[in-house]
């Protein structure tokens, strides 16, 4: 049965913890329509990291998800069972989604997605360990820091581009949907906010041994400043002369960095490392 519509409960008498990144969305229509970019539905199973007072969550269970939600402050369980009160599909858990285990939670899930409203500070690891799961997901819905949003989609040789943009487009194709205001939030962070939508590709898009592709993007990317041709050199035991032919024949300059090199570039590199 699909959740209807009402006005918001709980949470009063609760502050935002700062340690913990909490900054809220309760604009109900706009949750909606996120909700809808992500293209979630009735039956869809969601896995929720950090519902807060619970907005996302009514918002996925009105479009008719089925949700576990996981909170990490204990502070909040109480106000989620008050605000989540009388709605069907929903399971609210404490929990750390850092913590050991996780996958032991999520498998009864069968195929699910994953919706969340991430804490800066800890955005990049949490993001890390989603993409590496070894579970059936189909698409990640994230709201996140402008920041951290262009991390997750940088192109080559700017200044967000990193591992994570490498491990995101090798992964999913991600897409920024929006670009949501500081001042939609209590307390407002210190900078806007993006809505980033992630659909898992049903294969990467470069055919290439996964252990050697990242191992060869983290030495890219070991200090940022070296040409590749330098940090390759200590991390495979090569010669200079060894290093630089593998970069010859991958089609790429002496000089080039890391920073530099495209998701395919890699895999090729990596192919010839192997």
């Amino acid at each position: 049965m699909t959740a209807k519509p009402r006005p918001a409960r709980g949470g009063k008498g609760f502050h935002a913890k700062q340690a913990l990144g909490q900054h809220f969305l309760s604009d109900t229509s706009l949750l909606d329509e996120l909700v809808a970019a992500s293209g979630l539905g009735t039956g869809d199973r969601v896995f929720e990291i950090g519902p807060g007072l619970g907005a996302l969550t009514e918002a996925l269970l009105r479009a008719g998800c089925r949700v576990l939600a996981m909170e990490v402050d204990p502070q909040l369980i109480p106000v989620l069972r008050v605000t989540l009160h009388g709605y069907e599909g929903v399971e609210v858990i404490e929990g750390d989604v850092m913590a050991p285990g996780l996958e032991k939670k999520l498998d009864p899930l069968g195929p699910f997605h994953i919706a969340a409203n991430l804490p800066y500070y800890i955005t990049t690891p949490i993001m890390n360990r989603l993409l590496s799961l070894k579970l059936p997901l189909l698409s990640i819905n994230v709201m996140v820091q402008t920041e951290a949003a262009e991390r997750l989609v940088a192109g080559p040789s700017t200044p967000a581009y990193g591992p994570l943009a490498l491990l995101s487009a090798y992964r999913t194709e991600p897409k920024v949907v929006r670009i949501i205001g500081a001042d939609k939030f209590t307390p407002p962070p210190k900078c806007d906010s993006a809505f980033v939508t992630m659909r898992i590709r049903e294969k990467p898009p470069v055919e290439t041994e996964e252990g050697r592709l990242f191992r060869l993007i983290e030495t890219g990317f070991r200090m940022r400043r070296k040409t590749l041709l330098n940090n390759l050199m200590p991390a495979y035991a090569l010669s200079r002369e060894a290093a630089e032919a593998a970069l010859k024949q991958a089609g790429l300059p002496a000089g080039v960095r890391g920073e530099a090199l495209s998701l395919e570039e890699y895999a090729r590199l990596a192919d010839i490392l192997g």
